[in-house]
């Protein structure tokens, strides 16, 4: 007897939605609960309603540009490497030449 199986073509694939990928799906969705909780909170102080809305609006508009201009950008992974290039050091200096000595020997000084 024949077994059927359904083979999963996009397995390795990432997840896109609406042009969003990866990781900038979770990115707006945080965005938007910050600024849901932001509007509550203004709201809830007593501050106008006209000034609530045309900063929680503006806000928003700003995050989906945002998000939308960095996936375009950088891609599924390109933000986080991106970021870790940013965060190498140029050049590293130092002063002493010791700890280069001590590691030829294997980690013993010769004396």
């Amino acid at each position: 007897m024949a077994s059927v199986y359904q083979i999963n073509k996009g397995v390795s694939k990432p997840i896109v939605f609406k042009g969003l990928k990866a990781q900038y799906i979770a990115y707006l969705a945080l965005g938007l609960v910050f600024l849901l909780v932001l509007f509550a909170a203004l709201y809830i102080s007593g501050l106008s309603l006209f000034v609530v809305l045309p900063l929680v609006l503006g806000l928003g508009s700003a995050l989906f540009f945002t998000v939308f201009h960095l996936s375009h950008r950088f891609g599924e992974h390109g933000l986080g490497k991106f970021l870790a290039k940013r965060g190498l050091p140029r050049f590293i200096r130092f002063n002493s030449r010791r700890i280069f000595i001590s590691l030829k020997g294997g980690g013993h000084e010769r004396g």
